[in-house]
């Protein structure tokens, strides 16, 4: 039962108004226990309740996968291995694994894309585990992606060509390791907003992506966002609440 229902309830006479209070307090809470789904975050937020499996046991994961499939709610799992994903399909059928990404994502049913779509350009091939968790959460929240691969500013004249597609975008998520350069070199052509993703990729001094952060973080170029190292799924659920404004 909804608040609506519940507060027309409590009018009518049907609830009286210490349980009414006590039905509304719990509305949109999956207790399990060690975990407590939040299954209205959706309708609250624009992003739904997320997996996040680093930390957790692959028992717990399962448990909370096998709730929210029952409850109809879909399913996206960051930071999963092939344990975890093996663990999950053995409650919830259908499941779809990237091992690239670290994800594993189900949907009740047919998922809808936006028309307008998000650019997720990564400098190199070692950025693309980031790139793959921003794609897949992305499409996982209704969004069109382009995929805009390998394009970094070691052979900068790779970009030049794919330009088009990258400004034809409403928003762009840039994944660099390294010196991080890339997105304020996009950042400097375009004007959309960009969503840079430092990542942890690089030798020594890259201080596990604290260089690219910082590089970023300082970047000259306006209209550029940046998020913390490695997080490709929250570069995807900014995007996809830029995408989404009307």
């Amino acid at each position: 039962m909804g608040v609506n229902e519940l507060l027309k309830s409590d009018k009518s006479g049907k609830l009286d108004l210490e349980e009414t209070l006590v039905q509304i307090k719990e509305q949109g809470i999956e207790d399990l226990g060690f975990a407590k789904i939040d299954s209205s975050r959706l309708e609250r937020t624009g992003i739904p309740e997320v997996i996040y499996s680093a930390g957790k046991t692959k028992e717990q994961v399962q448990q909370i996968a096998e709730r929210m499939y029952k409850t109809g709610i879909d399913i996206l799992v960051t930071r999963a291995s092939e344990e975890i994903f093996q663990s999950v399909t053995e409650v919830v059928s259908g499941a779809v694994f990237n091992p690239q990404a670290k994800t594993i994502v189900y949907h009740h049913k047919t998922n809808k894309h936006t028309n307008d779509y998000i650019a997720v350009v990564a400098a190199g091939t070692s950025d693309l585990p980031v790139a793959e968790e921003a794609v897949e959460t992305a499409n996982f929240l209704g969004n069109k992606v382009e995929r805009i691969y390998d394009v970094g500013v070691a052979g900068i004249h790779r970009l030049f060509s794919r330009l088009e597609l990258i400004r034809g975008a409403r928003v762009i998520i840039v994944v660099a390791g390294m010196e991080g350069a890339l997105p304020s070199v996009v950042g400097g052509l375009v004007d959309k907003p960009v969503i840079a993703v430092p990542t942890s990729v690089g030798y020594g001094a890259n201080l596990g992506g604290v260089t690219a952060l910082l590089a970023m973080l300082n970047s000259c170029a306006a209209g550029i966002s940046v998020v913390n190292i490695d997080n490709g799924f929250g570069a995807a659920c900014q995007a996809s609440l830029i995408n989404k404004l009307k």
